[in-house]
């Protein structure tokens, strides 16, 4: 038995019973128009909102820092010349995007990215390119834009066809959050029910004293864990939406930290499938009357929420990455790691993307701070997974990144340093198969360390990233944009403020 959640209706309102209905899973409708094992043309999707009554079109794309936006129109407009003609939109109200003079952009949808909403009434949503007006040309800064390039350009190498990426997204779900800046005050609150601090609080009920201590929540069983049920629904609907789910669990910190892990996919649709992820959890979450969250690091002194990118290349059906090499490996995947560590530091500048990202990356809460690869060692930037010993599931994982990044950016860069790394046969060097955490100062020595700050990886990026523009991917514009936003808008914003912890250290100075 699974639950489907019927109309919406917010938690603080409304008892669970009325809106949970009680169905088999099995017969649950599918929300993701597929036929058979291909994606639907816009006349098949034309034809499913005739079939389920859709009454309105939601056209959504990721913007440049990488929030999903979205515009409704009704479903009476959509026509099947609707997929190229597309829908115009004020691009200049986007961060990171048009100037005011320049601000016409078309939405263009996606048919094969078409689900019919889980949460909106009669409503079927689709991904959208964005569009210059007036040359028809695909946008430079639109990150899916970015991601189709990326894999046009592996093609082009004959290095391979299909670039998996098999994402490992880690989150927070808090039963309350409140935070306020401004010229007078800075502060921040957030409380699970599930958090180690609450293990002596006194409530209008009892406490059963079942709180999670700091870096012990991986694995533990209810009552303990009190979002079962919670992750449980999330997966079923990532699978009623076409997306294949592996698992679901309480991740390693206190008060509430979840992961659910999507099986591989190219890496476009690989995107496509993140961005629809964190829609699914912040509005499951929602629905629950909580509050989830994929910033890396919300709790000091605690594990933080990392996106740990399982990456394999493909051609003509065959696993590129499978071998007789260490770990399992070929000489190629061996080269594919040597250029990602080799462009670690400029990579984390889309893949790490927010000053808060390195507050995850220090010692000690098994964050990957050291740029080293390994077999079946965690500690290291890039673990070679040992689960299965099938050659199509030989894959290098990269555990640098967290689930704040653009997807289509993060994952696309990726893929770029490790076909710099093939067409360069650059070797990443000796592995090591010891706790890096735990190795003595001298031997650490020789060990490349990530950047510290946000601001240390956008200064890589502008050194580095000869790279990214093959195949004319990323472009100069992209990058100096990036740069320019994130060093602006987040760099220099925090750097300006004071800290509430300043006040701890300095007041009385």
């Amino acid at each position: 038995m699974a639950y489907r959640i019927g109309p919406f209706a917010l938690h603080s309102q409304f008892p669970r019973s009325s809106f949970f209905i009680p169905v088999r899973y099995d017969t649950a409708p599918r929300l993701t128009p597929l036929i058979g094992n291909r994606p639907m043309t816009p006349r098949e999707v034309l034809a499913l909102c005739r079939e389920r009554e859709i009454q309105a079109i939601d056209l959504r794309f990721m913007d440049f820092p990488g929030t999903q936006k979205h515009v409704t129109i009704p479903a009476k407009i959509l026509k099947e010349r609707s997929f190229e003609d597309g829908f115009g939109f004020n691009g200049s109200s986007l961060r990171g995007w048009q100037s005011i003079n320049e601000s016409d952009m078309l939405l263009v949808p996606v048919a094969e990215t078409a689900i019919v909403d889980p949460f909106l009434s009669q409503t079927l949503a689709m991904t959208c390119n964005i569009q210059d007006p007036t040359t028809r040309q695909d946008y430079p800064r639109d990150p899916r834009n970015v991601a189709r390039k990326a894999t046009n350009y592996m093609l082009q190498t004959g290095v391979a066809d299909i670039a998996n990426f098999g994402p490992a997204a880690e989150f927070f779900v808090f039963d309350e959050v409140r935070f306020d800046q401004n010229e007078h005050e800075s502060y921040y609150h957030v409380d699970s029910l599930e958090g180690q601090w609450n293990r002596g609080k006194g409530s209008k009920g009892p406490n059963a004293g079942y709180q999670i201590r700091f870096k012990e929540g991986y694995f533990p069983t209810p009552p303990a864990d009190t979002l079962q049920d919670l992750r449980t629904e999330i997966m079923l609907k990532l699978m009623e939406c076409g997306i294949e789910v592996e698992g679901q669990h309480h991740a390693v910190a206190t008060g509430g930290q979840c992961e659910i892990d999507m099986k591989y996919a190219p890496l476009l649709r690989t995107a496509d499938n993140l961005l629809l992820y964190k829609y699914l959890v912040k509005n499951v979450a929602a629905r629950h009357g909580k509050t989830a969250t994929f910033m890396p690091k919300p709790l000091w002194n605690d594990n933080g929420s990392g996106l740990h990118l399982h990456f394999s290349l493909f051609k003509n059906g065959s696993p590129l990455f499978a071998g007789s090499g260490y770990g399992g490996l070929s000489d190629l995947a061996m080269y594919a790691m040597g250029g990602i560590l080799k462009h670690a530091p400029a990579l984390m500048a889309f893949c790490c993307p927010t000053t808060n990202s390195y507050k995850r990356l220090v010692p000690g809460f098994e964050a990957p701070i050291n740029l080293a690869y390994s077999y079946r060692n965690r500690s290291a930037a890039i673990r070679i997974p040992v689960h299965n010993s099938n050659s199509e599931s030989r894959r290098i994982e990269f555990r640098i990144p967290d689930a704040s990044c653009n997807g289509y950016l993060a994952m696309s860069a990726v893929l770029m340093a490790a076909l710099d790394g093939i067409q360069n046969r650059t070797h990443p060097g000796p592995p090591f198969d010891k706790d890096l955490y735990d190795l003595e100062p001298e031997e650490l020595k020789s060990v490349p360390k990530v950047p510290s700050s946000l601001d240390e990886s956008l200064v890589a990026l502008r050194r580095d990233h000869e790279f990214l523009l093959k195949g004319d991917v990323f472009t100069e514009d992209v990058i100096d944009t990036w740069i320019w936003y994130k060093t602006t808008n987040e760099v220099d914003a925090l750097r300006q403020r004071p800290h509430p912890f300043e006040f701890t250290m300095y007041y009385d100075a």
